[in-house]
């Protein structure tokens, strides 16, 4: 197709990949789901008779049998499933440990977008086993990194570059979240919004991840339908005095979040002391959720039941703050111990439930403070992720996508923002960078960035040594004898350039068995010279030599090619390019 450009071929490809991986990802979620619910009615339901209570939007895929509940079987399940996971994972993938968004967040930075092929499989197998059998955690994290290693699969088995790799890579972890949240456009969002700390969404990945979202999800709805993960009441703003009561909230979000992650954090530094193989850790951890379990049900697995009723209005204030304080204790001792599981879930179910307290008691000291007041179960949830996990701009769309509610939006902008500004030092993905150009997936293009603000005026040198055209060969021996230089600026008689004698051309002429005597200067220098001026930028200078065997470019008058004004020295520009490289590198 001549009337198309070679560029837009290439993104057309891309885009086709990226639609692939969609599909690919579509059905991973598709299996993923199902496996975890498997794993849920089996054996936290049919076995230990844990009450099973689900969103109104999630599907029911297998019978659950009438079963007493059995504190003792909950445990018992809970510590087997974490180490079957501990086993699983430190066995085969120890990449797949932890929360999995992570690991895709520190490929796309620091590993060219490579993931191991097995690690999506392990990841999925170990995170329905840990969820399904109690742990603590969500979706988001598992399926964001199977996503991502299908993306990086594909991307290496078609031989592309690690920028389109990382792109594939993006593509795949929000198609996956868009998927198994029925949110296609937060997914796309989430995917390029998470990878910094600072509020930027990443550009290059954008179009990319909506095209594969829109595909997964599309693909994950023909099983499961088109219906938002929770229904909801027709929830409005209708009363300015509210924000008052969101923005306690928003308090509220933003320092609860910094706990959750010192919490989080801390029990990780924990774990990693303990002097055992770390196979068993989660089994630890599952054994310590089992206990919180017994007391406390609705603190355990994904927990998004407990959100349903909270919107239903079902839940009261004491129960909503226990589920917020302990349901951060159960999903830092399943994840923060090596389980597999995400941190999204837990966190719409902790922000969730200490949004729908704080609706509670503002309407209890005035309903014009909150008029619905399972409203802020929904805000709450906007406000904690974004404060946890510095995404303010796809936590909105997810969770309006999640819901189907688009009537909270104002209230959910205000209190993200408030909540992510309170919180913005703290996140629950370490492996964030501050912002594009502190990821080394962006060095080369910020390192062109800042050569092209250096001058070559601002690395030349105004000395150097000269020699006439006409000056026999035994004089310039002996001038290159009495510098450190290796290459002489040759002139003619008014000073103007003419060439440029090097010590290699002469080392050459030295080797050779007949050396004729009446050799001068101009017949020995190089006249074909590379130049520059001191207005020119660097990164043109190094376009410019590209790999020729250059040591100096002589610096000329911009208007006077033949008037040299000084030198720039090939070690010099390595040196500088080295310093700028480094310096893009480096986090500010």
């Amino acid at each position: 197709m001549p009337f198309l450009e070679k560029g837009v071929i290439e993104e057309g490809k891309l885009l086709f990949y990226a639609s692939l991986v969609g599909v690919i990802t579509g059905f991973g979620a598709v299996l993923f789901l199902v496996a975890t619910h498997f794993c849920s009615v089996y054996l936290l339901h049919n076995i230990a008779g844990y009450p099973l209570h689900e969103p109104k939007g999630e599907p029911h895929l297998f019978h659950a049998i009438h079963k007493s509940f059995s504190p003792f079987l909950l445990v018992t399940i809970t510590t087997i499933g974490g180490l079957i996971s501990g086993i699983l994972v430190y066995t085969f993938a120890p990449e797949a440990e932890g929360h999995g968004t992570d690991a895709a967040i520190e490929a796309y930075h620091r590993k060219d977008g490579l993931i191991k092929p097995i690690v999506p499989i392990i990841k999925m197998i170990a995170s329905a086993i840990t969820l399904g059998s109690g742990g603590s955690g969500g979706r988001e994290g598992p399926i964001a990194q199977i996503g991502a290693g299908f993306g990086s699969f594909l991307a290496t088995k078609l031989h592309l570059s690690s920028k389109q790799r990382r792109i594939l890579l993006a593509s795949g972890m929000g198609s996956g979240v868009g998927a198994i949240f029925h949110a296609p456009m937060a997914g796309a969002i989430f995917a390029s919004e998470v990878l910094y700390k600072d509020p930027e969404i990443e550009g290059e990945v954008f179009i990319y991840t909506i095209v594969a979202s829109i595909v997964a999800y599309a693909i994950f709805s023909a099983f499961f339908g088109l219906k938002p993960l929770f229904f909801t009441p027709v929830f409005q703003f209708s009363n300015p005095v509210e924000l008052i009561s969101y923005t306690v909230l928003s308090i509220a979000c933003g320092l609860f979040a910094i706990f959750y992650v010192k919490v989080f954090y801390g029990l990780r530094d924990i774990f990693k002391k303990i002097k055992i193989v770390p196979h068993i850790k989660p089994a630890i951890g599952g054994f310590i959720v089992g206990l919180i379990g017994v007391f406390l049900p609705d603190a355990i697995s994904t927990g998004y039941g407990i959100l349903q009723k909270a919107i239903d209005g079902e839940i009261t204030i004491t129960l909503l703050l226990l589920v917020a304080f302990f349901k951060v204790l159960t999903t830092s001792f399943t994840i923060s111990s090596g389980g597999s599981a995400g941190v999204f879930g837990p966190s719409m179910v902790i922000g969730g439930s200490l949004g729908g307290a704080v609706g509670l008691i503002m309407h209890n000291i005035s309903p014009l403070l909150a008029v619905q007041p399972a409203s802020f179960v929904l805000v709450g949830m906007v406000g904690f992720f974004s404060a946890a996990a510095n995404t303010p701009f796809s936590t909105i769309v997810m969770v309006t996508e999640m819901t189907g509610n688009y009537h909270l939006i104002v209230p959910a902008i205000w209190t993200a923002i408030l909540s992510y500004i309170i919180a913005q030092k703290w996140t629950i993905y370490e492996k964030q960078e501050k912002n594009r150009r502190t990821s080394k997936a962006h060095s080369e293009e910020f390192t062109r960035d800042l050569l092209e603000e250096i001058k070559v005026s601002d690395i030349m040198k105004k000395t150097f040594k000269t020699i006439p055209q006409t000056a026999k060969l035994d004089t310039v021996f002996e001038l290159l004898h009495e510098t450190d230089d290796d290459d002489l600026i040759m002139v003619d008689i008014s000073g103007k350039l003419k060439g440029i004698i090097t010590l290699r051309v002469l080392k050459t002429i030295l080797s050779e068995d007949y050396i004729p005597e009446l050799l001068i200067a101009e017949d020995v220098a190089n006249t074909k010279l590379i130049t520059t001026t001191k207005d020119e930028n660097l990164l043109h200078l190094i376009h410019k030599i590209g790999f020729k065997d250059i040591n100096t470019i002589p610096v000329v008058e911009k208007n006077d090619p033949s008037n040299i004004i000084g030198v720039v020295k090939r070690s010099d520009i390595i040196k500088t390019y080295n310093e700028t490289r480094q310096k893009a590198q480096k986090n500010v």
